[in-house]
């Protein structure tokens, strides 16, 4: 497998003294995912958790929705994608019994490291493949304090590893409503961290991810609500901007989408219901 960190060297400037030195900078390398032996996708990724990152992939294409679904994952012994190892190449084998949407028949797609949607996506499309409505795991509804949220970037932040090495990589996190850290997904690309959070929940027959709280460290692009919907998580909160698509989608599939989390202050776009508001702080 590729190394999650490289040496490159560098001239560094400071206050006029330069110097040269070996710097750590974080990996990026194609990934091709196969879908029963067949090319779908090729993504920008950090090499590390390959298999969670196909199966979460193929969870926001609607293909998969629990671990009976799968059968195997496996990197493709020999295989090259413009003279990488196997190691850049997983296929995704099914159970007989999965019924394929037929776009993963028709498209091959290449995603970038900054964008996980391809050109493919439309609220139509989302709400057509997506498996379960944003009902907080049938229970009532799932309510968080203004206060739990403003303590998560830190917690994130803190529990980056890579990250404190390179500086250069995303981040996404699941926290349960009791404040638990339940995972963390580091990437050159912040859809690819996501794409790890769901991909080990679902080989953990973990979905729907119905009682928990999605944090990423960039902007909340409609393709982060995609996955967040077809994950069925009920909260997502970004320290940056949405985007408009995205506040459309979690408007109309019920999803909470908070953005700019930094400090004590944020923005509630959509879902607000689960906001635990103080008494005679409701917005005028």
């Amino acid at each position: 497998m590729g190394r999650v960190t490289e040496r490159r060297k560098v001239i560094r400037i400071r206050d006029g003294a330069v110097s040269a030195r070996p710097d750590t900078l974080v990996a990026e390398e194609p990934l091709e995912i196969r879908l029963n032996g067949k090319p779908l996708a090729i993504t920008m990724r950090t090499p590390g958790d390959d298999f969670a990152l196909a199966a979460g992939f193929l969870v926001s294409e609607g293909v998969l929705g629990a671990a009976s679904e799968l059968r195997t994952i496996v990197y493709c012994a020999g295989a090259t994608v413009d003279g990488s190892n196997s190691y850049n190449v997983v296929d995704v084998v099914t159970a007989p019994d999965v019924v394929l949407p037929d776009i993963t028949l028709e498209r091959n797609v290449y995603t970038t490291s900054s964008c996980g949607l391809c050109g493919k996506a439309s609220l139509d499309a989302v709400r057509t493949t997506a498996r379960w409505a944003i009902d907080d795991g049938g229970q009532a509804p799932l309510r968080v304090e203004p206060e739990f949220l403003a303590s998560l970037p830190d917690r994130l932040r803190a529990a980056q590893r890579v990250f404190d090495r390179t500086g250069g990589l995303h981040a996404a996190a699941l926290f349960g409503e009791d404040g638990e850290l339940l995972d963390i997904g580091e990437d050159v690309g912040r859809h690819n961290a996501v794409d790890k959070l769901v991909g080990r929940a679902l080989r953990n027959d973990g979905l729907p991810l119905s009682r928990t709280i999605l944090l990423v460290s960039g902007r909340a692009s409609f393709e982060l609500a995609q996955k967040a919907v077809m994950a069925g998580i009920p909260v997502l909160a970004a320290v940056s901007a949405p985007s408009s698509l995205a506040v459309d989608l979690a408007a109309e599939s019920g999803l909470t989408l908070v953005g700019f989390l930094r400090g004590t202050s944020m923005n509630v776009y959509a879902g607000e219901h689960r906001i635990a508001l103080r008494a005679g702080a409701t917005p005028g």
